[in-house]
């Protein structure tokens, strides 16, 4: 999914942009992108268990790299709605990136606009290629998942990556090995059902697998 706009100044008379207009737009994205630290002062709702969620939705979707798989959680963390799709912005653009989850949001799940205070929350698991470390493309999936949350009057919950490190709340400091990129999920059925858990998205997640 790719959004773009060009105003009528970003060319010069060749009809290519120029290196101001350039340099303005590469500006542009650098300020629609947030640092580990600016995460964390912004008051991020932390999971309380991270493992599960990641386990869940890598199970439900199985996810490839360059693959978002974006969420929303009730308040005892029970998964709601969610969606995954492919990275095809060639920018690296937090505009770009909130307008693709703003979709996804819209598709899944209506919105609590008219709710004083949000109940819900959106968190975003990013299946990507490298090391655990965080990057530019990483900063500009925090802002747009910042942004399209407050557009859907939505909480703005934790970034997830998953590497071939294994998968790393960002902000936060909490990882793990497993899953990661390119490991199996687990696997249920009727017949071999998950043991029975209280509560949380995880719990929800396999349930409805194991009825399908």
């Amino acid at each position: 999914m790719t959004f773009g706009f060009a105003s009528s100044g970003a060319a010069g008379m060749s009809g290519y942009p120029t290196s101001a207009a350039l340099s303005a737009d590469s500006a542009h994205r650098l300020a629609r992108m947030l640092e580990p630290a600016e995460w964390s002062a912004a008051g991020i709702p932390l999971l309380r268990n991270p493992r599960e969620v990641v386990g869940a939705l890598h199970a439900l979707h199985r996810p490839g790299p360059a693959t978002a798989v974006l969420a929303v959680l009730d308040p005892d963390e029970r998964l709601r709605a969610s969606a995954s799709f492919s990275r095809r912005a060639t920018a690296t653009d937090g505009w770009v990136f909130r307008n693709a989850l703003l979709a996804q949001l819209r598709r899944v799940i209506p919105h609590d606009l008219r709710r004083r205070t949000p109940v819900r929350t959106a968190v975003l698991l990013y299946c990507r290629d490298g090391d655990a470390r965080w990057t530019q493309e990483d900063g500009a999936w925090m802002w747009g998942l910042r942004d399209a949350c407050t557009l859907h009057g939505l909480r703005c919950g934790a970034y997830i990556t998953l590497t071939q490190d294994g998968w790393q709340v960002l902000g936060e400091g909490r990882a793990g090995r497993r899953p990661s990129v390119g490991s199996r999920p687990e696997t249920f059925s009727e017949t071999d059902p998950p043991p029975p858990r209280t509560g949380g998205a995880a719990s929800e997640v396999l349930r409805r697998a194991a009825a399908r």
